[in-house]
């Protein structure tokens, strides 16, 4: 199933592939089974992979480009850039501060394509909002990465809808790439209405909050990667969601689906203007995340799972606070 991403974009497939998970974002991946799995997306004629410069820096890129070697027609490259890493505990990299300015924009797009072995990225997107740097500037600087040939699309990530307007008034804007399912819905009060006033796709990462919808993390030991480090996934609130995660398994009992199918097909359901990127770093989960777009919620389904979880109901914020800062800016 594709889909149009934005009033005037590109079709690309309603469930593509979170490519992050495959550089160890969450616990040691193995390249081999990785790269076997981006092949199968692209088999199976879903092209959106989703990847960021910063991921291991730059080694999903890298990874990336051995699996697309002689079918980059097949794929559809988004790129997120602008998150910078700074060096953490034990010689461990993280997250650092955030830079939107031109120059370092257009130097980023050089090192990405040359990591992807290729000679245009698809949808190039600013992962967070500088608040040093007017949006229109780093936006004025996408748009000059589109006129050379360099970047097909531009991309926006986690900002709010009084930046959307600025930036989509420097340049079109694709699509915004933001975290939207069962658990995040804080933008349906005013940004998903203000993308959709302006032709804006929705590309929805964590449809599954990080794989606990799907219903396989039972205690917090299951847990050992930076998940451990989010509100959501400590202490009481652990228990308090794995409750509502209980509520969802039974009703996708009901429906002869999975857990993880069932948080799909619900965003995937929200609007045609929205495009999910479960990320998987194996054959067999992708395969059944790519068949939630198959599965049909009826209005009575949509209202059940409304009754169960309505917006608001989980526990916890979904990043600690010091990274909740970065966002909505």
């Amino acid at each position: 199933m594709n889909r149009e991403l934005g009033k005037n974009g590109p079709l690309v497939s309603a469930v593509g592939l979170g490519c992050m998970g495959m550089s160890g974002a969450y616990g040691q991946a193995d390249e081999k089974e990785s790269i076997a799995t981006i092949e199968r997306a692209l088999d199976l004629g879903h092209n959106f992979l989703d990847t960021a410069d910063y991921y291991r820096v730059g080694h999903n890129e890298e990874l990336i480009s051995q699996a697309i070697n002689g079918k980059r027609e097949k794929a559809f490259l988004s790129v997120k850039t602008g998150q910078l890493i700074t060096p953490g505990p034990n010689g461990v990299m993280g997250p650092g501060p955030v830079s939107g300015r031109p120059e370092y924009i257009r130097n980023a797009v050089f090192y990405s394509l040359r990591r992807l072995k290729t000679d245009y990225i698809d949808l190039y997107t600013q992962a967070r909002v500088d608040p040093d740097v007017p949006i229109e500037e780093t936006v004025g600087a996408l748009g000059e990465l589109v006129q050379k040939g360099l970047v097909r699309y531009i991309g926006l990530s986690e900002a709010s809808a009084g930046s959307i307007r600025k930036a989509a008034a420097v340049h079109p804007i694709t699509a915004l790439q933001i975290e939207y399912s069962l658990w995040t819905r804080d933008i349906e009060a005013e940004i998903l209405p203000t993308i959709r006033e302006l032709g804006i796709g929705l590309v929805a990462y964590a449809p599954l909050s990080r794989g606990f919808l799907s219903g396989e993390i039972q205690t917090p030991e299951d847990l050992k990667d930076s998940r451990v480090n989010m509100p959501r996934y400590q202490g009481e609130n652990f228990y308090k969601n794995l409750e509502l995660v209980e509520k969802i398994k039974a009703l996708a009992s009901e429906k002869s689906c999975t857990s993880s199918q069932l948080a799909i097909a619900w965003v995937l359901a929200q609007g045609n203007d929205i495009i999910t990127i479960p990320g998987t770093r194996r054959i067999q989960y992708l395969q059944e995340n790519i068949a939630a777009e198959h599965l049909t919620l009826t209005p009575d389904d949509l209202q059940s799972i409304e009754d169960m979880m309505p917006a608001g109901i989980v526990s916890g914020k979904r990043y600690p606070e010091k990274f909740m800062n970065a966002l909505n800016r």
